[in-house]
């Protein structure tokens, strides 16, 4: 899973998560630009002159103008640069002309004018017209993400989207977890997935986990969202370690690319 960790203090901004066409993301630390931060390095965006008119991504690139960032709090407070939320989504404004395979070309297949959402930290930050961008491959992209609600999420290339089952609120004895000492939970219900990784010939490769499949997956992968409805992740087929049955309470399958 996406994620900064720095050593030393331990820093807590009251941001409201970014949203992505009413879409909550899950917050995360944000490094401000173009700092050094105990070892981590965070390079600001490259400025575009305003002599250039247009970008033309290439290969299988695609432009992403990013969704502005948050910059209050929930309380109205205003927030410096440096604990503003950083986005994960936008909108297509250009694609490269795709991928060859031998003979075959394979067209970008996120079309210009899709809200997108994609991997945090991934491509290269630009500053366009005045507007913040990102150019990065179009593997980078997690999915098309058209509504307000998670759920209407299409995933794309091998990615799968997935709704979070609830922690036990209790243990096996009977006592109650607080929020701090509920275990964070690694299965969930497949609620879409992509349409398979592209082969060696460019053809795609469908995948063996199909919706409303229950599954487990790896702790640490894919990134997570929050839904009206729970807790979501997207994240790749490779991630995805068994296929789980309710009667028996045991995997039935594992998962193998």
């Amino acid at each position: 899973m996406a994620s900064v960790q720095l050593s030393g203090p331990r820093v807590v901004a009251a941001a409201k998560p970014a949203t992505v066409g009413g879409l909550l993301l899950t917050p995360s630390l944000a490094v401000p630009t173009g700092r050094r931060a105990r070892g981590l390095v965070v390079r600001a965006a490259t400025v575009v002159s305003p002599k250039y008119t247009s970008i033309k991504p290439l290969g299988d690139r695609v432009l992403v103008k990013i969704k502005t960032s948050e910059a209050k709090s929930e309380g109205g407070i205003l927030l410096p640069v440096s604990v503003q939320t950083r986005p994960q989504g936008g909108e297509v404004v250009a694609v490269g002309e795709g991928r060859s395979f031998g003979s075959n070309s394979i067209e970008i297949s996120v079309p210009v004018g899709a809200q997108v959402v994609y991997s945090k930290y991934a491509g290269t930050e630009l500053k366009f017209n005045d507007a913040d961008h990102l150019i990065l491959k179009e593997d980078d992209i997690i999915g098309i993400l058209d509504s307000d609600d998670v759920k209407d999420m299409k995933p794309l290339n091998d990615r799968i989207l997935i709704k979070v089952a609830e922690a036990e609120e209790q243990t096996a004895g009977g006592l109650l977890l607080t929020q701090a000492t509920k275990e964070k939970p690694s299965v969930g219900t497949v609620v879409a997935v992509g349409p398979g990784p592209l082969g060696e010939d460019g053809s795609r490769n469908p995948l063996r986990i199909t919706p409303g499949s229950n599954v487990m997956y790896s702790k640490y992968a894919g990134s997570e969202f929050k839904g009206e409805d729970g807790q979501y992740i997207v994240l790749r087929s490779s991630d995805v370690m068994a296929v789980l049955t309710s009667d028996s309470e045991a995997y039935s399958a594992i998962y193998e690319m």
